[in-house]
């Protein structure tokens, strides 16, 4: 590249030929760009397109965000190839576009331009590389080097595969509650037959019978339609339950999904070059850059909600073994009982058949009951990781003794109370989008916590169980067997272990529970309405007694 175009600041002594030389032997060791180089130096960028347009005699155009380019131009373009050509169409009109470029001497760019966009005449605008890249990112809806990815379409893209992933996660659960219904339909089930064969084998054939006969149907019954319901939530907890998780980082990192099909993909784009920079001069950015970051916040807060479905799913499924878990205890809780009690005789073989199956339900049940507890540990330690986060407030108002040095210290907010509710106007809607994406957060954080109390006192009245089997086993037996003895007092210890883990984490739920206005009480919220001021906004008021 000749130094000739930049003679004009050598002849107004704003740089040496020497000096001007020594640029260039930089720039072309190591592959920067001139006019970035010179700019460095402290030389202004005015001067530089002053040159540049003197020597090409063609003028010039700086980055602003008004210039866009036509939708009918930019399908026909690949717009990251441009930016590695340095050039960008304004308009094409029948045989003639304007393009701004880079070097309009480059043949290479010349036919470039004629191919792509079938022109043979071209009206040139020069500007300097990097604002035809930020010319080309901002037409592709994107902030200062971020990816194609972190455009808002895009994000919205992943937002909405992110909802479509919760609602599997809500079908999930709704099948899990089903089964845990339908469990509940056995055990009912199990304690008519129990009844029914009890009296049986007691008073045997009599005028008992037919009600025996009645209370046996009805149990066979219950327990065949508690199976029927359970069956379904048992291939849904054995598919697995999916899900890819990432680490949002305050919007310097950008989250895709990939394979849109019926197993999606999400993952996250490597730190963004001087994203943590731009985000910290949040209010020097204009506002469709702004706007940029709260479209990645709210992808981000999707995410951190699908996760904490995830963790809430895990449980309800733990919750749905652990029935299943209870069901299979009282299975072998009678069988124990009905084979203690009775004589050795034909019964003996539905007495074992009932301790098997009840030991094989009550292993698969706490097989589901391990990973539903890592996730219960992982939600919570999730929901207090997100309560140490910043959260959009401080970015928008960051407050001060959060900013103990004048480097970490945020520009004043250009606000005036002369200012009309207005002067947000559209990033105002996408801050209030934000703000209740949060606030949306903040209930799935309560939920998440919710559930594992639930979760917890689920281990609680499975503990219950067991220790009532081994407790009613040993009382009404006694002592006089030393092995059932030990048997049963294993059961009651592992019973109370139970419950005391169940107690871990249902006390903590209460508490938090105790500090959230979701739970108890009446609670207020502010129905905005931009056309008005926002003290004449309405309020609405939700009670916990409404229906």
């Amino acid at each position: 590249m000749t130094a000739k175009r930049f003679q004009r600041l050598v002849n107004r002594a704003i740089i040496t030929e020497r000096e001007l030389n020594n640029v260039m032997a930089r720039s072309e060791a190591s592959g920067e760009c001139v006019e970035e180089l010179l700019i460095r130096r402290g030389i202004p960028k005015h001067e530089i397109l002053f040159s540049l347009s003197e020597y090409y005699g063609l003028p010039f155009i700086e980055y602003e965000e008004r210039i866009m380019i036509s939708q009918h131009i930019t399908r026909r373009v690949d717009m990251e190839r441009l930016k590695r050509a340095l050039w960008v169409p304004l308009s094409v009109l029948h045989n003639r576009a304007e393009v701004i470029v880079y070097d309009p001497d480059d043949t290479v760019v010349i036919e470039d331009i004629r191919s792509v966009l079938g022109v043979d005449s071209i009206d040139f605008i020069l500007a300097l590389p990097f604002d035809i890249v930020r010319i080309i990112e901002n037409n592709q809806d994107l902030n200062p080097n971020f990816p194609p990815t972190a455009g808002r379409t895009p994000l919205a893209k992943v937002r909405t595969f992110l909802a479509e992933r919760r609602s599997l996660y809500a079908c999930n659960r709704t099948s899990f509650a089903k089964g845990r219904t339908g469990l509940a339909f056995l055990r009912t089930g199990v304690s008519f037959i129990a009844i029914a064969v009890v009296l049986f084998r007691i008073f045997g054939i009599g005028y008992l019978t037919i009600l025996e006969a009645l209370l046996l149907a009805s149990g066979l019954v219950m327990a065949v339609d508690g199976i029927i319901w359970y069956i379904p939530a048992r291939k849904v907890g054995k598919k697995g339950i999916p899900f890819d998780r990432t680490e949002p980082t305050q919007g310097t990192t950008l989250l895709t999904v990939s394979n849109t099909g019926n197993t999606p993909v999400f993952t996250r784009s490597a730190p963004v070059k001087g994203g943590d920079k731009l985000r910290a001069e949040w209010n020097d950015l204009s506002p469709v850059m702004r706007r940029r970051f709260l479209a990645g916040d709210r992808t981000d807060l999707a995410e951190e909600r699908t996760l904490l479905a995830w963790y809430r799913t895990l449980m309800a499924r733990a919750r749905t073994g652990l029935a299943f878990a209870r069901t299979g205890i009282a299975f072998t809780g009678l069988g124990i009982a009905l084979l203690r009690q009775f004589h050795a005789g034909p019964w003996t073989a539905f007495d074992i058949s009932l301790i098997t199956i009840g030991v094989v339900m009550a292993a698969e049940g706490f097989y589901w009951y391990f990973p539903g507890r890592h996730a219960g540990e992982e939600g919570y330690a999730s929901v207090r990781r997100a309560s140490e986060k910043w959260n959009i407030w401080d970015f928008v108002f960051p407050l001060a003794h959060k900013h103990p040095g004048p480097e970490n210290t945020f520009a004043e907010l250009n606000v005036k109370a002369s200012h009309a509710p207005g002067i947000w106007a559209t990033t105002g809607l996408a801050l209030e989008r934000t703000l209740l994406a949060e606030r949306r957060n903040v209930m799935a954080r309560l939920r998440t916590v919710m559930a594992r109390s639930r979760t917890g006192m689920a281990f609680m009245r499975t503990g219950m169980s067991i220790s009532a089997v081994g407790g009613g086993l040993l009382v009404y037996f006694g002592a006089g067997n030393l092995a059932w003895m030990i048997f049963n007092i294993i059961l009651i210890l592992f019973g109370l272990i139970l419950i005391l883990d169940g107690l871990y984490w249902h006390v903590p739920a209460e508490k938090i529970k105790s500090q959230f206005p979701y739970c108890y009480g009446d609670m207020e919220i502010t129905i905005p309405d931009y056309g008005v001021p926002a003290r004449n906004w309405q309020q609405v008021i939700f009670s916990h007694e409404s229906e």
